[in-house]
Formats: structure tokens, C-alpha cells, sequence
């Protein structure tokens, strides 16, 4: 089993349907990109590097980076993709802790990054020259041989580098055909988030479609760029975490455009809340569907279908379009206590995966593997409380939860209410150690544009939706959330700023 093996499939049968773009120039039909991946593995083994050798690809989104993907695995080799935003000595250690012998970067991100082996700039005559050389067949790889080595965003510390198989990716390939999308040859995944994340990996379902693939001039995301290439090329899919599905309908309502352009957006990767995804419906149109997974069982957890989501008859709309919807085709999905105990249906506990898409384990982290995987089960650190139909509704990072005098109280559920309140563009609600209470709520607003936040209209709201010892006992007014390289909010940093200031006084 090996991933090159569906891109190889696609060129035989059709070589030269359209394949692979910078922005709306057509750079390679199926038989050419096939061609291009199999002479970089031939030049790869030429250099020494052996089936399970890892590639660093530290480089911003580029039509590169598909043909460096299937080009690795075409050679048997593993990938480890690294966020182009990530700092230099940040990507520097994940190459030294992969055990890295390659690396392929963009010099605007890249420049500086050592490993054993060669780094190229994909830019130079360098790449160019890997490109030129004899193909090489198809190395043969088993189901559980380590194709992707994905490093966590490390919020909590170090990241820790997840060990996805070929088993594990085709299983998530094949699982977007039931229960995301069907596609076909007409469609055209954009690569508006970056590659180095579940945009990346989604290439996978659409290259075994044989559909099209469409890298950004910008290499980044940028909503004109998107809805202008929406509107030349047409029939876009995407992945996009809230924030991005945020800017595009914001830059949607400023300009007077709908979501023509688009076929399909799958959001995921952080908490959508409910007026979000309203909103979101109602100025693109029935485009959207939400999937809930992680690193560690990538893309593949739960989904919220786009006919779930366009289904305001059903008497519990309401909260389905709060949940994360149904287990996917190919896991199992429970609500558990601390023992791993499933839990009844409405308690809320942590959330357990299990099937083909959970992880082999961490990279030389037998500890943590452990600790993560147990009896087949992932622990994901997520909580959350399951319906009798089956859906799945999130609370919040275990790590997050406030208790305050004894009482649990689940920041996001704070956080939907705050957002119906006048003037509130973006909120995170986090616990502050309380000598009296243990925690108190904190809310961090951030105010739309041009507006002021009134706390006392902050205060009725809550009053009147939640119980009161819920109501945050202090509001922060800021300008910006911190956030990660995938958008989500950083709320460790939100609770040392807390730390910080008592210690202060």
C-alpha cells in the first residue's frame, strides 16, 4: 500500500486531464505531474536516501509541494510537514527530533535550516535538476510504514510528532467519500490554509479523484484572491479553520458577493460557534460541511453533514447545529470518564476514537504513546457528551474546563452566549485562579469594528441564557486574540496574562 500508488493509478487512465495550478495557470496534467513525482524519487534514491528516510517540507503553500508529497512517498520515504509560520529554531528542532535527512524549503521561510543530508530552496536549478532526471519505480510500502510525521502545534510545550501510516491516510482518503463530499473531476481544491495541515492531507481524496488542484499565487490565504479564483476556475473546495471561514464571509458582506465560486467548505481544526455558521449559511449558501478529528486521527473523528446543516425542520436543529456531528463510517466514537468508561448518553466526558485513521503512536515517545492510545482508543483531550441519535457535541479541551466552587463550568458554552451580545466580534472565555472560588470565569472580548462593548449588556445577556454562576466575573477588552499558526486561540497565553497581573498586585 503505498499513497503514490493513487496518483500513479490517475495517470494511466487519464494523463492528461488537468491536474495541478499556480493560481489560475494550468502547470501540469495528471501524466506530467505523475511523471515529475517519479523522477524526484529516482533522483532521491540516486542520492542515498532509503525507503522510511524523513523530508522535511518547510516551505510556504506552492504547486511544489504536491509533487514533493507524492514524489517522498513514490520513493518509500516519510514526510514531515512543517507550518510555514513556525520559526526558524522552532522548525529547526523538529528536523533534528524527526531524524530528518532532507529538507525542501522556500527561502522566505527556510533559509538557515540544517540537516544531514541536502536542503534545497524548490525555487532553485537545484530542485529544478532533481525534476529532470529517471523515474523510478514505484517503491512498495506495507499498510502501517510511516508516511506523514505530524507535529502538534505544542500550545503546552514541545510538540510531539504523530506517526501517520499509509493505512492510516487512505483510510481518511477514501472515509471523505462517504461522509464529506463526493467529488469529481470538475472540482478544484484551493489551498487557502496551509498545506503543512489538513489542507495537505486533503489532497489525497481529490487526487484519487483525479480532480483539480489549486495553489494560490499568494501562497497564503487571501479572500480576494479566493473569490477571484472562485470566479476562474470555479467549483472550489476547501478546508478552512472558523477564522478563515470568518474572513471569507466578512470579505463576502463588505463586497456584496456570494459564495458562487465554491462548491464545497469543510471548516474544522477549533470551535465554530453556532452564529458563526449561521451567518456563514446565510451569505454563501449551502456550501458547508464541519468535520471534527485531530492530529492524531487526522480529519477523521466525526462530521456534520451539509444536509444536517440545511435541515431547519428537524426538531432538534438547534442543537445538532451546535454539535460535531456523527462518527465517521470508519471509527467508533464514545463519550468516557477518567477510566475510559463510557459514559450515559447527555454526561458529558472525554472523547475516545478508535479505528484505521487513530495514529501508530508519537515519534520516540513511547510514554506519551501510551498515555494517548489505550486498548486501541484514543484519548483525545476533548469533552464533550453524545445524543441518542449519535451526535457529538464539544465542551472544551479537558485542560480549559473552569471549576468554580465546585461547579464545572464549560468555557465555550460561555463564549456562544457572549457572541449574541451587540458589538462582540471575537471572545475566549478561560478560568483565573480565585482564592474564595478556586477559578472565577475571565472573558476576553474583542470588539467589531468601530463599536464598544458595554460589560453591563455582556452581563444581560449571560442573565438571561445561562445560570448565573456561569457569567464571567470580569471582562478584558483587547484588540486581538493570540492565536496559533492554525488559527486557534492560544488560551494558555490568555491565563498567564491572568497570572501575571495578580502576581503583579
Amino acid at each position: 500500500m503505498n499513497l503514490a500508488n493513487t496518483l500513479r493509478r490517475i495517470a494511466l487512465a487519464h494523463p492528461g486531464r488537468p491536474a495541478l495550478y499556480d493560481g489560475d495557470q494550468l502547470r501540469h496534467d495528471y501524466g506530467a505531474l505523475a511523471a515529475r513525482a517519479a523522477r524526484l524519487a529516482g533522483a532521491l534514491r540516486a542520492q542515498g536516501l532509503v525507503p522510511g528516510d524523513r523530508v522535511v517540507l518547510f516551505m510556504r503553500n506552492h504547486p511544489a509541494y504536491l509533487e514533493l508529497m507524492y514524489g517522498c512517498w513514490w520513493a518509500g520515504l516519510a514526510i514531515v510537514p512543517v507550518n510555514a509560520k513556525l520559526h526558524l529554531q522552532e522548525a529547526q528542532w523538529i528536523a533534528g527530533h524527526a531524524q530528518a535527512s532532507w529538507a525542501f524549503i522556500t527561502a522566505d521561510v527556510g533559509t538557515g535550516l540544517q540537516v544531514p543530508g541536502r536542503c534545497i530552496d524548490i525555487e532553485s536549478p537545484d530542485y529544478a535538476a532533481l525534476c529532470t532526471g529517471a523515474a523510478a519505480p514505484l517503491e512498495a510500502r506495507r499498510p502501517d510504514d510511516l508516511a506523514w510525521l505530524f507535529y502538534t502545534s505544542g500550545t503546552t510545550g514541545r510538540p510531539k510528532g504523530v506517526m501517520l501510516t499509509h493505512r492510516n491516510l487512505m483510510t481518511m482518503g477514501l472515509t471523505y467519500f462517504i461522509d464529506v463530499d463526493a467529488i469529481v473531476p470538475d472540482d478544484a481544491i484551493v489551498y487557502g490554509a496551509p498545506m503543512s495541515h489538513g489542507a495537505g492531507i486533503y489532497a489525497i481524496p481529490h487526487v484519487m479523484a483525479g480532480a483539480r488542484h489549486v495553489v494560490p499565487a499568494s501562497g497564503s490565504f487571501d479572500p480576494a484572491e479566493l473569490f477571484a479564483l472562485g470566479r476562474s476556475i470555479g467549483r472550489l473546495c476547501m478546508f478552512a479553520a472558523p477564522t478563515i471561514v470568518k474572513r471569507l464571509v466578512d470579505h463576502a458582506e463588505a463586497h456584496g458577493l456570494d459564495g458562487g465560486g465554491f462548491k464545497t467548505i469543510v471548516y474544522g481544526g477549533a470551535p465554530m460557534y453556532v452564529e458563526d455558521i449561521k451567518r456563514a449559511l446565510r451569505v454563501l449558501g449551502p456550501r458547508f460541511v464541519q468535520i471534527y478529528g485531530q492530529g492524531e486521527t487526522p480529519m477523521v473523528a466525526t462530521a456534520l453533514s451539509r444536509a444536517t446543516l440545511l435541515d431547519t425542520a428537524h426538531p432538534r436543529h438547534a442543537e445538532r447545529l451546535a454539535s460535531v456531528g456523527l462518527a465517521q463510517t470508519p471509527v467508533e466514537v464514545r463519550v468516557a470518564d477518567t477510566e475510559g468508561r463510557t459514559l450515559p448518553l447527555g454526561e458529558v466526558g472525554e472523547v475516545l476514537v478508535r479505528g484505521d485513521t487513530v495514529m501508530a503512536g508519537y515519534w520516540r515517545d513511547p510514554e506519551a504513546t501510551a498515555a494517548a492510545v489505550r486498548e486501541g482508543w484514543l484519548f483525545t483531550g476533548d469533552m464533550g457528551s453524545m445524543d441518542a441519535d449519535g451526535f457529538l457535541t464539544l465542551k472544551d479541551r479537558s485542560k480549559d474546563l473552569v471549576i468554580s466552587g465546585g461547579s464545572n463550568i464549560y468555557p465555550r458554552e460561555v463564549e456562544e452566549v457572549l457572541l449574541l451580545a451587540p458589538g462582540v466580534a471575537e471572545v475566549s472565555v478561560v478560568g483565573a485562579p480565585d482564592p474564595e472560588w478556586g477559578e472565577v470565569v475571565v472573558a476576553f472580548v474583542v470588539p467589531q469594528a468601530g463599536q464598544a462593548v458595554d460589560t453591563a449588556a455582556l452581563d444581560a445577556v449571560c442573565l438571561e441564557r445561562i445560570a448565573r454562576f456561569k457569567r464571567p466575573k470580569r471582562y478584558v477588552v483587547v484588540e486581538a486574540l493570540p492565536k496559533n499558526n492554525y488559527g486557534k486561540v492560544l488560551k494558555t497565553e490568555l491565563r498567564q496574562r491572568l497570572k501575571d497581573e495578580a502576581l503583579r498586585r
